[in-house]
């Protein structure tokens, strides 16, 4: 059983955690027409949008309500009130995601019932705009968190309650936030080939997939519609891919009735077997050629491959959900986890994780245990450990801001994972040192006993 190490330093050294309010914010940017508004200072907001900004090379909508010290003091339902006022005014949005911060919840601010004063006394102004609250601290949980409680609280607020008649070839799809727009496009794609239509909430391949309007638009643009979330009681069935997606799954079945299947992972050939035969047995349809044709290439893939991972030592800091992702992988290929650091104890999939143990840590924490690995698996932030240590860095997650291109890195299902055995395969060849004549011959220079010693300046 994995060994869960609980944080014992009193300072992260080098960041790896994101926190809560920005995963909601990550989620709320997947909705067509929305803006995301952390309830706090500007400082808070403005951090979370340079990250953004790095890591998707977009222009973001997110806004604050912008407390000060008076209101710190006072409390902020008039700055929330004013700032959605005049994000109605301004943008129009279809939707506004309000995430708390460390300030309002360590304050005890009651953000659900001043959001309910607004409402009921701005209804006329706010008519056709949804108002979404995700209850999401700093200083508890992580960008995981974060996202889950966003999608709750969008099927909890607009998804209409009660059982409704199915469309049999509908399907839910509730996305982790590790899955990239290059991920979810994929997904949608083979979703559709068996004949289905998916509904993807969130979709961040519509909002942030790298296209440019052709006018200036406030909110997000493409993504899931407001519409679609409030008929997702129609869909037949709810596929959620992460553990933490399990608790918007569970929502969405006792608010609609509509049964879910989780997928803890949908990297490796196992889980796109399974995934592809849950689809076909949905459709009623048999798998695609075209999917049975990329099945081929994986398994040539894993072939041609794996011959590179045996033995190789990996160490790898990420949420829960990437951490059982990317560990899962490796093993399958063969290869060994020296060193696994994460952000929180809070996921059951920790238990999961092919690893001896865990550590609840930083980059710092990293750096301590990746000694003697031959790949280092994080985000941009582990780039200087890496140069440090001498180790190869895969990047991976969030944030990536020093390459170029990684919203539309594939890492789910047959091409995902075949794409994943040509780039680690690659940094592995790529790293690999020509063996010196020593190393080939270790008794080159052994002395016998009673010899004469030979000169350095012998030639062998």
């Amino acid at each position: 059983m994995t060994r869960i190490l609980a944080q014992t330093k009193s300072a992260s050294v080098n960041p790896l955690k994101s926190s809560q309010p920005l995963g909601a914010a990550l989620a709320f940017l997947g909705i067509d027409g929305a803006v995301p508004l952390f309830h706090g200072t500007q400082g808070c907001t403005s951090f979370a949008l340079v990250l953004f900004v790095r890591h998707f090379k977009e222009t973001i909508p997110l806004q604050t309500t912008a407390m000060d010290e008076v209101t710190t003091i006072l409390g902020g339902s008039d700055n929330l009130e004013e700032a959605i006022l005049n994000l109605k005014t301004r943008t129009k949005p279809k939707l506004i995601g309000v995430c708390t911060t460390a300030l309002v919840e360590t304050r005890g601010e009651d953000s659900a019932g001043d959001i309910a004063d607004i409402r009921l006394k701005r209804a006329e102004e706010l008519a056709g705009t949804e108002i979404v609250l995700a209850n999401t601290p700093d200083f508890s949980g992580a960008l995981e968190e974060g996202w889950a409680k966003a999608v709750t609280a969008m099927i909890e607020g607009i998804t209409r309650p009660g059982e409704r008649a199915r469309q049999s070839k509908k399907i839910a799809i509730l996305p982790g936030w590790n899955l990239t727009v290059a991920d979810i496009e994929h997904l949608r794609e083979m979703v559709e080939s068996f004949g289905l239509h998916p509904v993807i909430l969130p979709d961040l391949s519509g909002s942030l997939d790298g296209t440019v309007p052709d006018h200036w638009v406030p909110t997000t643009y493409g993504g899931t519609s407001v519409e679609d979330i409030r008929e997702l009681g129609a869909a037949e069935h709810c596929i959620a891919i992460g553990e933490h997606m399990r608790r918007p799954a569970k929502v969405l079945h006792k608010v609609t009735g509509v049964p879910y299947v989780l997928f803890e992972s949908l990297t490796g050939l196992k889980d796109a077997d399974q995934f592809a035969s849950l689809l076909s047995t949905i459709s009623g349809e048999p798998v695609p050629a075209g999917v049975c044709r990329r099945r081929a290439q994986l398994q040539d893939a894993l072939l041609d491959g794996h011959f590179h991972f045996g033995g190789k030592k990996i160490a790898i800091a990420a949420e829960p959900d990437q951490l059982y992702q990317y560990a899962t992988f490796f093993v399958d290929m063969g290869s060994e986890i020296a060193a696994a650091v994460t952000t929180t104890d809070m996921s059951e999939i920790l238990e999961k994780v092919p690893a001896e143990s865990i550590q609840i840590g930083d980059l710092g924490d990293l750096e301590t245990l990746a000694g003697g690995a031959d790949l280092l698996v994080t985000h941009s932030h582990g780039r200087q450990a890496s140069q440090r240590l001498g180790i190869p860095l895969m990047r991976v997650g969030f944030p990536v801001f020093d390459r170029l291109g990684s919203q539309h890195k594939l890492s789910i299902l047959y091409q995902g994972t075949r794409d994943l055995v040509f780039e680690v395969a690659n940094m592995f060849q790529a790293d690999r040192h020509a063996p010196t004549p020593e190393e080939l011959d270790p008794f080159r220079k052994r002395e016998t006993p009673g010899g004469p010693r030979s000169s350095p300046l012998t030639r062998h």
